[in-house]
This record gives C-alpha cells, sequence and structure tokens, in this order.
C-alpha cells in the first residue's frame, strides 16, 4: 500500500495533510485572495459595469422604448429620432450609476455662461426668478434691445423646471440649457420658490405637487410671447411637476410638446426605495440635508409655520416632508402627500406630445415606479429607458463632457418642431406684460 492509498483510508491524515499544504501557502496569497474577492463583491454591490462595456466592445447598450402601437408621436417623431433608436454607453471612467451621480452634483463640468435674469410675480404675491439664455446669447448674435426677448419674436421658447432644491444654476442645468441655446432655442429656466437667490415673500413653498407657478409661467409666456411655440422640459421632482401640470390641463395647455427626464413618478414607493438599503439611505440623507439647507434660508416662515425642531431632527425626506412640507402644505398625512401628488396618477390624461427618459439603475428614482402600461396606454407619452445612465447623468464621451439626455431631448423637440404632430396652443388675446 502507497502512500496515497494510505491518505484514503484515513481522512485525520487527509486533513492533516491539508492543513499542512494550507500553512505553507503565503500569507501574501492569502491577502491577494481576500482583495480580489473583495472588489468582485464592492464591483457588485457598487453596479459598476465596465466589464461588461468592455465585453461589449463598448459599443453601449440600446435604448428600450414603450409606446402605443397607433401613436403618431411615435411613428411621426421619435421614429425619426436617431439617437433615441441608437445605442447609449457610459463613460468609460464613470461606469457606475453612483459615481456618474455624484460625478455630475459634485463636478459636472457645465458650460459658463452668464442669464438673463427676469423677476417673476405670481398672483399669490409670491416671486420667484425666471433665468434666460437666447440663442443669440450663444451664436455672437448682437441684440440691440435691453428686454430678454422681442414680443414678435417666433423662436421657439424651451421653459426649463429644476429638480429638488435645485436652480438654474446646477451643472445639469447648464447643460441642458446651453445645449438648447446652441440648437437655436430661447431658453428660460423657471426657478422654484425660494431659490436662486431669491427670498420667499408668502407663506407659500413648492413642493414635489405644486404646479401653479409652472402654470402662471406658461401662461403669462403664451400671452407675451404669443408667436413662439412653448415647449417644456422637467427634470427629476420637476418631471414630476410637469407630468402632474401636463395631466391636470389635459387639452387646456397652451405647449407644443414636453420631456420629462428621470421622474420620480410614485413619490410613496419611491420614499420606500430610497429607505431600503445602506446606498439609498446615503441619498435620502444627502437629500434631506439640502432640504435642511433650504429650510435655513426661510428659517423665519419654516418656524412659524411648520415644526422647526422637527425639521432640524430630520434623518430622511420623509422625516422633513412630516414636519415641513405636510404642515406648509396642509396635507393630512405623509402618505396622503405622496399619494396626491404623484405624477404617475396623472400620465394618463397628457395631451400633449411628451417623451419621457429613465435610466434602469438611476440610484434616486426607482424603475419600480415607472407606470409601464400607463405610459404604452397613452397614444401621446413615448418612455425611452437605457440600461445605465445614473440619476440625471448620463454621461458620453470619453472626457465625460456631454450628457446623453440632453442631446435625446434636444433632438425629440427638434423633430416636433418640423412635424404636424404639435399640440395645438389655445387661442389667446394679447396681453401687455405682466
Amino acid at each position: 500500500m502507497d502512500c496515497s492509498d494510505a491518505i484514503l483510508e484515513t481522512p485525520a491524515a487527509a486533513y492533516e495533510l491539508l492543513l499542512k499544504s494550507a500553512i505553507a501557502i503565503p500569507l501574501s496569497h492569502y491577502l491577494a485572495a481576500a482583495l480580489f474577492c473583495f472588489i468582485v463583491v464592492l464591483y457588485n454591490f457598487l453596479e459598476f459595469h465596465f466589464l461588461q462595456d468592455l465585453l461589449t466592445g463598448f459599443r453601449g447598450a440600446p435604448i428600450f422604448l414603450t409606446y402605443n402601437t397607433s401613436s403618431e408621436i411615435y411613428h411621426g417623431v421619435v421614429s425619426k429620432c436617431r439617437t433615441l433608436h441608437g445605442r447609449y454607453l457610459a463613460t468609460p471612467w464613470l461606469s457606475n450609476p453612483h459615481i456618474q451621480t455624484s460625478f455630475l452634483n459634485f463636478f459636472g463640468r457645465p458650460p459658463v455662461f452668464t442669464y438673463r435674469r427676469q423677476m417673476f410675480h405670481a398672483s399669490d404675491g409670491g416671486t420667484f426668478a425666471l433665468d434666460w439664455l437666447l440663442h443669440s446669447d450663444v451664436s455672437g448674435v448682437a441684440v440691440q434691445n435691453d428686454n430678454v426677448l422681442a414680443k414678435d419674436d417666433a423662436t421657439p421658447i424651451v421653459i426649463i423646471i429644476p429638480g429638488l432644491t435645485s436652480d438654474s444654476a446646477s451643472p445639469y442645468m447648464k447643460h441642458l440649457v446651453f445645449g438648447t441655446a446652441k440648437n437655436g432655442w430661447n431658453v428660460v429656466v423657471s426657478n422654484h420658490r425660494g431659490l436662486g437667490g431669491v427670498s420667499i415673500t408668502t407663506d407659500c413653498f413648492y413642493n414635489a405637487g405644486w404646479t401653479e407657478d409652472v402654470r402662471e409661467v406658461i401662461n403669462h409666456l403664451h400671452k407675451e410671447y404669443y408667436a413662439s411655440p412653448l415647449f417644456v422640459v422637467g427634470t427629476s421632482i420637476g418631471a414630476n411637476i410637469l407630468v402632474k401640470y401636463l395631466g391636470e390641463d389635459g387639452e387646456n395647455v397652451p405647449i407644443a410638446g414636453a420631456a420629462a427626464v428621470c421622474s420620480p413618478w410614485d413619490l410613496l414607493i419611491g420614499s420606500r426605495f430610497i429607505s431600503r438599503s445602506l446606498i439609498q439611505k446615503l441619498y435620502d440623507r444627502a437629500l434631506t440635508i439640502g432640504l435642511q439647507g433650504y429650510a435655513q434660508l426661510h428659517e423665519t416662515r419654516y418656524t412659524r409655520l411648520a415644526n422647526w425642531d422637527g425639521i432640524i431632527k430630520s434623518r430622511s425626506v420623509r422625516d422633513f416632508d412630516t414636519h415641513a412640507t405636510c404642515l406648509v402644505g396642509k396635507y393630512e398625512t405623509v402618505d396622503t402627500f405622496y399619494r396626491r401628488c404623484s405624477s404617475s396618477a396623472f400620465i394618463g390624461q397628457v395631451s400633449v406630445p411628451l417623451l419621457c427618459i429613465s435610466a434602469l439603475d438611476d440610484p434616486v428614482c426607482t424603475t419600480e415606479a415607472i407606470p409601464w402600461d400607463e405610459c404604452r396606454g397613452n397614444k401621446n407619452v413615448v418612455l425611452a429607458t437605457s440600461l445605465h445612465g445614473g440619476h440625471l447623468a448620463f454621461f458620453e464621451g470619453i472626457t465625460g463632457s456631454r450628457l446623453w439626455w440632453v442631446r435625446a431631448v434636444n433632438e425629440f423637440l427638434g423633430v416636433l418642431l418640423s412635424s404636424p404632430y404639435m399640440h395645438k396652443q389655445n387661442k389667446c388675446t394679447i396681453f401687455s406684460s405682466i
């Protein structure tokens, strides 16, 4: 009987030999193996996709389109958009939704330009800023007058609604504004109340379902610049506000077309999502800090109207909404606020051509909230979803200097403008400036 037979016949000897072999392996090899396992776990936990991109030859993933099969908006407009029928490849060194989203907020590489500011006075006494960038501002054409825009100018106007605690200075807003103006459009950012360096002048604050300011701004611009077609783009919470407004007013909107990018859709589902895992809780905390910063800008009013101690101690967006949004907006409960203000309940009533864009790896707005069937059921809506992109990021190119969704939105609006499928604006009497 040889040695191997002895090992087979005595398990204890086999384990002893195995232990001796394990001890003989250098510690550095164990550390290398542990590091490799850690990297694999971290790679999957943080949702990196560089290797997938590499294995597919950096071709990117196709854009998935959801639409009604009899939709004229799809067949007459979206079918002609090469960007939406192409592929999206994330910037290789940003091949992670969390890195993309963080890079956008902390760096973003926004273009440099200066807005023309116009103060808007709402009917309830509220005041907020409209920040303009005209096509002439980026084309080098000199403008003779001091007015923001000539009243008979027929250049299309794009109204942009920012996201939560964002304003016209946010990097992604600057990417959108500059790219749209370069394409020959006049652009105006309708800042939320209390943001953009403008103080609150009434006891009314904006929230995820507050559509009154958008409605007033759109009606004002429709009357003031009667010759210009109006388009609207909403981002994140701004997208939720936009879709809710379009659904509330149905046919009675002076809007030719619209785009909603990275909408949360269902605020109740979104609230549960961002409190689910460790990473999502980090986003929840970051958003809460932003809201607390907003509240501190207007501490005097919040102290009188809401629970200031609760606001300061809030550790989540839900906490903030409990102690601030619900009290100021007079909602019975947080869930009531979320249900009433979720745009998913209004998508079926949208009557203008609407392009919706979402990323399936969005770390803030979960795909669980996307109203797939409602989008498919409305002939005016086309939903474009990408495999990657993060939240409002979608960086593309080796340098990461461009946002894919900005290109997609601009192409959609451009094709829509030259088509017969724009929503017909309501006729109105030309009023003098408000």
